[in-house]
């Protein structure tokens, strides 16, 4: 209560309201980078497993056991909640802080 009273004497209109959005957006947004750095990493794996296998061929050698690229984009794909990427995401949250 007392994180509260000085919230609304710092920002009379939203209050502590206003500091919750705040920092669920900043989540948000490091959310999406994480996501963006995955994705990264992902393709970046991909390359390495193309490049290998390139470099196997011109060798005349039978490719490493790789593990498939499409399979390491799908392990990453199910586990990356994607539903942060969504701009009314904090729209409800900040409806439902009013009522």
């Amino acid at each position: 209560m007392v994180y509260e009273a000085n919230a609304r004497l710092r920002d009379p209109v939203y209050g502590c309201a206003g500091s919750i959005f705040h920092l669920q957006k900043q989540v948000s947004d490091l959310q999406a980078q994480l996501a963006n750095a995955q994705a990264e990493i992902v393709n970046m794996q991909c390359q390495q497993a193309n490049l290998l296998e390139l470099i196997c061929m011109e060798m005349g050698q039978s490719p490493l056991a790789i593990s498939p690229p499409q399979q390491s984009l799908d392990n990453f794909t199910h586990n990356i909640p994607m539903s942060f990427l969504d701009d009314d995401n904090f729209g409800s949250v900040w409806d439902a802080l009013w009522t």
